[in-house]
């Protein structure tokens, strides 16, 4: 008798999902999907409105990650416009860019995820979260919280706000770095380093002692997508499209974000209003393909300053030719981190910083244009389509999380079929089965948005429908 459990919804994730784990007749797992069940519609609401307004209205679709809609929809108006930003204003969003990378990685390794592999798997669920940390590690559970403050701090620096900052405009910023902010900014770096530091000797320790997690978590052969420079190198801002397969292959390159339609298609599922984008030269569903830090380490080549390309060398010794293992994308956030300070402290160091030479000032020159940045989740598309008055016609946005999609469903079929057997479903097993989606670390209120409740809830159905069991917590 085949039977359905239920997880709804999904815990310390951004926003509310919820899985089903699909049991054949002898109680082994056949099938999981994981639903997002929240839905907001911005691209449709976005039409008729001015796209000027676009840098000032995306960002609310997130306040996690408002700074990444804020920049894709600054460059998507770059495009409209037809201009070249001023270089000051361009090394300004990257450093903004790069602060929000420090902010939200620090969110996802030290409060959402590390209590899973810090505190343990098989901790009561009330004790498995960041008050947990707290009590087991107040110092560690400190700097986590600091770092993240780093990052918020240089957000509001340059745009006045740590959430949703109307900074970035078509054409450029609206105000340059002071003299004062960034000597506020400098003193900060030697303990954000030092943070880094210790995190990344942590998760090296965790790698010895969860091997089994590497192996399962979300471990299987699929494409890469991400930004890359011009020569190769870890981009998170600028650059073109990079796809490389689960041995390491470049398989496309060079790739205009601007055509990325080309090359990305949009499958819908009922199952999820979050869509599942694929490459289309491998069709759907095999053009699977993951993006996020695990993708942009596979991609690049160097990540560009020293430290973390030292990183960079020990995390490609994980793999066979890629790093397929999606437990990894944890190391990943940290190399990310490490290198997003590396660059910070360069930055500091540009008079260029300084400069108010900020704004390209243009009209409506194209009737379509894309802004693509490299969100901490993934690579993120805004694509306008406008009238001679810059009024939108059209609007679509690809999210990082919609990306990875069919690779969350695959980790959390991987996850459910090695330790769930039978009806009886001990609470550490389910936790293992959300943590597989938590390494992916999803915004899912950037992809749609209803509200949803906290307790986690699972339900066993019989094949006719019948709830044959029922589990409840929180």
């Amino acid at each position: 008798m085949a039977k359905r459990i239920l997880i709804d919804p999904v815990t310390r994730i951004e926003g509310h999902a919820k899985i089903s784990i699909y049991l054949d007749d002898e109680g082994n797992v056949s099938d999981a999907v994981f639903h997002v069940v929240e839905f907001r519609g911005f691209e449709k609401f976005c039409e008729g409105r001015p796209m000027s307004e676009m840098a000032g209205i995306t960002p609310r679709i997130c306040g996690i990650c408002p700074v990444s809609h804020l920049l894709a929809a600054a460059k998507a108006g770059d495009a409209i416009l037809a201009v070249d930003i001023p270089p000051a204003a361009d090394k300004l969003r990257r450093l903004m860019n790069l602060a929000q990378f420090v902010q939200s990685h620090a969110l996802s390794f030290f409060h959402l995820s590390s209590p899973d592999f810090l505190l343990g798997w098989d901790v009561p669920q009330a004790q498995r979260n960041v008050f947990g940390i707290i009590k087991a590690n107040p110092e560690l559970a400190r700097a986590g919280i600091r770092l993240r403050q780093f990052g918020q701090e240089i957000i509001e620096t340059l745009g006045g706000k740590k959430i949703h900052p109307a900074w970035a405009v078509p054409g450029g910023v609206r105000t340059a770095l002071t003299e004062q902010g960034r000597e506020r900014i400098r003193k900060w770096l030697p303990e954000v380093f030092g943070t880094a530091d210790v995190a990344l000797d942590l998760f090296k320790k965790v790698l010895t002692t969860h091997k089994r997690e590497v192996q399962i978590f979300g471990n299987f052969p699929s494409l890469f997508m991400g930004l890359v420079g011009p020569r190769g190198e870890w981009e998170h801002y600028g650059g073109q499209l990079r796809f490389v397969d689960s041995g390491g292959n470049i398989i496309a390159d060079r790739l205009d974000p601007q055509k990325f339609y080309d090359i990305i298609g949009e499958a819908v599922e009922k199952s999820s209003y979050l869509k599942s984008p694929y490459y289309k030269p491998f069709g759907y569903p095999d053009g699977m393909y993951r993006v996020g830090p695990l993708a942009r380490l596979n991609v690049c080549e160097r990540m560009g300053v020293p430290r973390a390309d030292e990183e960079l060398e020990k995390f490609k010794s994980l793999g066979h030719g890629a790093v397929t293992s999606s437990f990894l994308y944890h190391y990943a956030r940290l190399i990310e981190i490490l290198a997003a300070l590396e660059f910070i402290e360069r930055y500091l160091d540009d008079p260029e910083m300084l400069s108010d030479d900020l704004r390209a000032d243009a009209g409506v020159n194209k009737l379509e244009g894309v802004g693509v940045s490299e969100a901490p989740r993934g690579t993120l598309f805004h694509h306008y389509h406008v009238d001679r008055n810059g009024i939108l016609t059209k609007v679509n946005l690809i999210i990082a999380t919609g990306h990875n999609n069919l690779a969350m469903n695959r980790t959390v079929a991987q996850i459910a079929k090695h330790y769930i057997s039978g009806t009886d479903i001990p609470e550490p097993m389910l936790n293992r089965i959300e943590h597989g989606i938590r390494c992916y670390d999803p915004c899912l209120s950037c992809s749609t948005h209803a509200i949803g409740q906290m307790p986690l809830h699972i339900e066993l159905f019989a094949h006719d429908g019948r709830k044959v069991n029922e589990i409840t917590r929180g």
